[in-house]
């Protein structure tokens, strides 16, 4: 479905990538970890075309070769994505955030609407009237997840979905995402809570000073401790457990 392949990209003048190699199966979850500053972001950023210049290599999705096309033709094509800032508009409520992004269904998916969004976070029908702007971090959350699958996404892109949450709406953002999975929506995630990775990855990518430095299932990121000891360092020894809040 998304395939980079040696992939180099930029911010101006200044390399983030340097040869990404990466591709995400119908129906799977990938999960990119990594300190920060390692390149996760840029990679997310590189699929989407948002904010970064791909310099060499390709990204494609279904064959679709997307450099050189804007963010919203991305959408179009049909990726979702959900930054690490949530973007969400403050001023609007939560039904005008959600009404601003509708498109049609995809072949062979079941369409989103919003009582499918409602039932998949039950936070947001309860507060659907309420500025998006007063709403906690994890609420915030929900609505960019919701927000996005309302363009009906056949890849899911998600960055730093639990970070700032507290540990039960971590899970109940965990729970979304496993039960998005059921209904067939592959997804990239980028992660550094181990606790959610290891339960939703189908495969885990590694991305250390901008390249893929090492790939594998979550048994075989069990099974390897050096691995984590050697690229992710803290993130392997403090981020075991559900984040604490910030919201």
């Amino acid at each position: 479905m998304l395939k980079l392949s040696g992939v180099h990209a930029a911010y101006g003048q200044s390399l983030a990538l340097h040869g990404v190699d990466l591709d995400v199966a119908a129906g799977e979850i990938v999960c990119l970890v990594g300190r920060n500053g390692a390149g996760k972001t840029s990679t997310m950023r590189a699929v989407m075309q948002d904010q970064i210049r791909v310099t060499e290599g390709g990204v494609s999705f279904d064959g679709l070769s997307l450099p050189g096309m804007a963010p919203y033709q991305v959408v179009r094509a049909g990726i979702g994505y959900v930054d690490e800032n949530r973007r969400v508009f403050a001023s609007l409520t939560v039904l005008e955030n959600l009404r601003v992004p509708r498109m049609p269904a995809r072949a062979g998916m079941q369409p989103w609407s919003m009582d499918r969004v409602f039932t998949l976070f039950p936070p947001l029908a309860e507060y659907r009237h309420r500025a998006a702007g007063v709403l906690s971090g994890g609420e915030q959350q929900m609505l960019a997840i919701a927000r996005s699958l309302l363009t009906n996404p056949r890849l899911l892109l998600l960055d730093e979905p639990h970070e700032g949450l507290s540990p039960k709406v971590a899970e109940e953002v965990l729970a979304a995402i496993l039960e998005l999975k059921q209904s067939g929506v592959a997804m990239l995630i980028s992660e550094q809570a181990l606790f959610a990775v290891k339960r939703c990855a189908d495969r885990i990518c590694i991305i250390d000073r901008g390249l893929v430095a090492w790939a594998g299932t979550p048994a075989q990121f069990d099974a390897s401790p050096g691995i984590a000891e050697k690229y992710l360092m803290v993130h392997a020894r403090s981020r075991q457990e559900a984040p604490r809040s910030r919201s």
